[in-house]
């Protein structure tokens, strides 16, 4: 009944564990997205399978560690048609990434560059909100 006299739990953030790759998986990972990108530049593609592909190669790439690479294409991916899924949610994390190792150097004008592009995804995020897309 009078909860405000408990000691209230801290809630414990558990940090992302990167998970580490085999090999054969990075050998596997790899190949998928020379197939896309082959998918990709070999035939006419709408608008929104060509962002469905780069946000999928986006995705595979990040597994792999290849951040920049996972930025442009998941950038690509938004550039074609904006969404708010999976690309989208790894997009603002790598990016956030980007920022802290920014700051870790003393880079000021990276983390203004990282935090603007944070601010272009939330608006991103509203503007898919509002239309229901």
């Amino acid at each position: 009944m009078f909860d405000f006299l408990k000691k209230k739990q801290k809630s414990v953030v558990k940090p992302e564990v990167e998970e580490v790759l085999t090999e054969e998986e990075k050998s596997e990972l790899r190949k998928k997205v020379d197939e896309l990108a082959l998918e990709i530049n070999s035939v006419q593609l709408t608008d929104t399978i060509l962002a469905k592909k780069y946000e999928e190669t986006g995705l595979l790439l990040a597994k792999l560690h290849e951040i920049d690479q996972a930025v442009i294409a998941l950038e690509k991916s938004q550039s074609y048609q904006n969404s708010i899924g999976s690309g989208y949610k790894k997009l603002m994390s790598l990016y956030n990434q980007k920022r802290a190792e920014a700051a870790r150097n003393g880079d000021d004008t990276g983390i203004e560059q990282w935090m603007n592009k944070m601010d272009d995804m939330r608006q991103i995020a509203k503007k898919v909100t509002i239309s229901g897309q």
